[in-house]
């Protein structure tokens, strides 16, 4: 742990396709897609390394020479960078179950989250709670474009909505995993975080959550991606630029 009281390494996620971003990221791995002249990932690295954060292991795929010839062992950022290759996909969270000498907790997030949150309070939650995971957390509302009905079991309308928008707590990408948890995935097994959290669930382990308000912004879609171009202005300073 960093004097912070930050894990000081990290698993960055940066193997995904980015179909979601496609055409760009047909010949472009998304983790290098710019925002304000920097690679979101670039980014990613930078809040960390402000945070306390001293090596990052990138878990990479799809145009992996790419993401290794831009960022090298990480010198240039201050920090110490490496690798590892997922020949077969492993999902979000089974490359946890390929690395040795990680942290506990170690903190887990995808390469494309841009984010200003406070990973220190967050540890803090993860060790009082006495959580075996952490997943932290942010509020979203998705409006419906629609007039939405509800019915009762003879299809009688008993109430109507013009266009809600409906609230919801969403995962932000970015999790504290201890060694207890990662014990939970076998070895070069594929898992997503949400198998892993019902599976801890499921044997009575306490998964916990940190809601934070703090900018963020999942660059995945072409929307979300060109506002995190237009608001990285106001928040700049925050990762040593």
């Amino acid at each position: 742990m960093s004097a912070a009281g930050v894990p000081t390494r990290a698993v960055i996620l940066a193997g995904g396709l980015g179909t979601r971003l496609a055409p760009y990221t047909t010949v472009f791995p998304k983790p290098l897609m710019p925002v304000c002249g920097k690679p979101v990932l670039e980014l990613v690295l930078r809040g960390l390394r402000r945070q306390g954060v001293r090596r990052a292991t990138l878990a990479v795929g799809y145009l992996e020479e790419l993401i290794r010839a831009f960022f090298g062992d990480g010198t240039k950022l201050g920090m110490e960078l490496d690798y590892y290759r997922e020949e077969t996909p492993l999902g979000t969270i089974g490359v946890l179950s390929m690395l040795e000498e990680l942290p506990d907790p170690c903190l887990v997030m995808n390469g494309d989250t841009l984010t200003t949150m406070d990973i220190a309070a967050m540890t803090r939650v993860h060790r009082e709670r006495r959580a075996v995971m952490t997943v932290a957390t942010q509020s979203r509302e998705v409006g419906i474009d629609y007039g939405v009905l509800e019915t009762d079991s003879d299809g009688s309308i008993v109430g109507y909505r013009e266009k809600p928008a409906l609230a919801y707590v969403v995962s932000a990408g970015v999790n504290l995993i201890s060694a207890e948890a990662r014990q939970s995935l076998r070895r070069a097994e594929r898992c997503d975080i949400p198998t892993l959290v019902t599976r801890l669930i499921g044997r009575g382990s306490r998964v916990a959550t940190y809601h934070s308000e703090a900018y963020w912004r999942d660059i995945g879609r072409p929307s979300d991606y060109e506002s995190a171009s237009r608001e990285f202005e106001s928040i700049r300073e925050q990762f040593d630029l």
